[in-house]
């Protein structure tokens, strides 16, 4: 049997952008490159070479909407944003990865502008005053929609149509945990790579195995783990605030 591998898109780039150093520019070709050589090693195991059934990659399209900025009243167009531009480059870049299905949900826009959560603690502290807010002070709020129903309807598949015999998850958090229940009563071997994130202990009863193939994270210039060479991720080079759920 096979390995099917599902991967939680702004799970993974949050993770991806928090490991990486920023000393050089990374593009959508070498983000999508580093993605699945990690994924794909999941398939060596224990001297074992596993056979791939299919990488599922889940996100949403970025906010490409005009909106006016909260405190100067400008007008601001996050289709021009580095972000916008490099997830569709990622989203094209995916679609020509051999055995690898790009699963879209959506966003749903609240409309609103929302000030940060950093920004409200020193508001509250009295460290900064309402009058000194600025635009980059805030997050336009959007939630995604469709994502976890998406994975969650696709492990159903593997398992109630014996597609594979093994699910490897990138997540971080306990959303999984009702399909992973289901693929295990249903013989799937079920193993979760939270790309070194630490998880909740209770988590572990509802895995069969944790595993992450991307670099340790290095604290202070000294590697916690296995010594591997980081390639770095830009940063965002939007000088407003992002979107509040990406």
């Amino acid at each position: 049997m096979a390995t099917a591998i599902l991967i939680d898109g702004a799970f993974f780039l949050h993770r991806y952008r928090a490991l990486m150093t920023e000393s050089t520019q990374h593009n959508p070709e070498d983000v999508a490159s580093m993605m699945m050589r990690w994924a794909l090693s999941h398939l060596n195991q224990n001297d074992e070479r596993r056979d791939l059934y299919r990488i599922f990659y889940y996100d949403c399209p970025p906010l490409d909407k005009k909106v006016t900025l909260p405190i100067s009243n400008t007008p601001f167009d996050f289709a021009e944003t580095h972000e916008a531009q490099f997830r569709h480059g990622l989203f094209d870049e995916l679609r020509r990865k051999r055995k690898l299905a790009l699963r879209l949900g959506y966003l749903a826009d609240t409309g609103q502008w929302t000030i940060k959560p950093t920004v409200m603690r020193a508001l509250l502290r009295g460290e900064k005053q309402y009058n000194s807010l600025r635009d980059e002070d805030f997050a336009y709020d959007v939630r995604q929609k469709g994502v976890d129903i998406r994975i969650g309807q696709d492990i159903a598949s593997l398992a109630y149509k014996k597609l594979a015999d093994q699910i490897v998850l990138f997540a971080g958090d306990a959303d999984f945990v009702p399909a992973a229940k289901l693929a295990r009563r249903e013989g799937i071997d079920f193993v979760l790579d939270p790309m070194w994130k630490s998880i909740p202990p209770e988590l572990f009863e509802h895995i069969d195995g944790l595993r992450s193939t991307c670099p340790r994270p290095i604290r202070d210039g000294v590697g916690i783990g296995p010594a591997n060479t980081l390639l770095p991720y830009p940063p965002n080079t939007s000088s407003y605030p992002p979107i509040s759920s990406i």
